[in-house]
């Protein structure tokens, strides 16, 4: 577990299902199921985190959903509580991710974005990732386009910014 700011990061579980979903659901238009996050929280090829506020680090206010591919770690869904955004709380996430993928030396980073979604693109391009494509009409609620970005992985002996 790392702190910055009384905002813990720990792995997910299923018994924050009930949390995942209100933020998933006040997040997205079309959000993933229950059964979607189930899935993805046991698998072990996936790298689920959370970001966590409050005494004990009771309250979840942001997660992470990253499932690895052969080239890369695909960031599947990232979302915060509305009441915590545009406080760091995504970068903190991604970071996180980062630091516990940076000794897999043959996996970038992938993601899909809303092309409407400037505030993101811009924290992703922060963080390094640049577009390399866009797939058209791949959001199912109004068949707004992707941009599909992607980060390299780290070279060997990098080191990562904090």
């Amino acid at each position: 577990m790392t702190s910055t700011d009384a905002i813990s990061v720990a792995e997910l579980g299923v018994d924050q299902l009930d949390e995942i979903e209100r933020i998933e659901r006040d997040s997205y238009p079309t959000p993933w199921s229950r059964k979607m996050f189930a899935s993805e929280l046991v698998k072990r090829s996936s790298i689920c985190i959370g970001a966590f506020r409050g005494e004990c680090a009771s309250t979840l206010v942001g997660y992470l959903v990253t499932s690895r591919y052969v080239d890369a770690w695909h960031i599947m869904n990232v979302a915060v509580d509305r009441g915590h955004r545009r406080q760091g709380i995504a970068e903190l996430l991604l970071d996180a991710l980062f630091a516990r993928t940076q000794a897999d030396p043959l996996r970038g980073y992938t993601l899909e974005v809303r092309v409407s979604n400037a505030g993101a693109i811009y924290l992703y391009h922060g963080l390094g990732f640049t577009p390399r494509g866009r797939r058209r009409g791949y959001y199912t609620d109004n068949r707004e386009d992707a941009l599909v970005m992607w980060r390299d992985p780290p070279r060997p002996g990098q080191v990562l910014d904090d």
